[in-house]
């Protein structure tokens, strides 16, 4: 269910890494427990960010939810077509509904992330 070639983090975002660059999201399961979501809330081309800091919000009509980086990084995109299509994060959430691409400040960071196989058992527990 999960792409085999993403990294996810405990908090459920994943990232997409493509050489030096790595496109940032979250997961299904993410979207999921936010239900509808009527608001994006993404960083400014250029904004650098370190492993776990916030780089954004989720809005849905249950919560708002802080959106975590999983690895240095500098934004070098943003998807601006999510501030008025924030639903897509709902319908497509790990393809469409990317919300930046990072430029990897520090490889070795993605290794502290999960795989898919890891990231389903999380999945899992938390759903007990």
């Amino acid at each position: 269910m999960y792409p085999q070639d993403y990294r996810y983090t405990n908090d459920h975002e994943w990232i997409h890494p493509e050489g030096d660059r790595g496109r940032v999201g979250i997961t299904d399961y993410a979207q999921k427990q936010l239900g509808d979501v009527v608001f994006v809330e993404l960083p400014e081309v250029g904004r650098t960010f370190k492993a776990k800091e916030q780089f954004g919000t989720v809005e849905s009509v249950k919560a708002v939810s802080e959106l975590y980086c999983p690895v240095d990084g500098e934004v070098v995109e943003v998807n601006t077509p999510l501030a008025s299509k924030p639903e897509t994060i709902n319908k497509d959430p790990h393809g469409d509904a990317w919300m930046i691409v990072l430029k990897i400040t520090n490889p070795a960071g993605l290794a502290a992330l999960l795989d898919a196989k890891a990231y389903e058992a999380l999945v899992a527990s938390e759903a007990k």
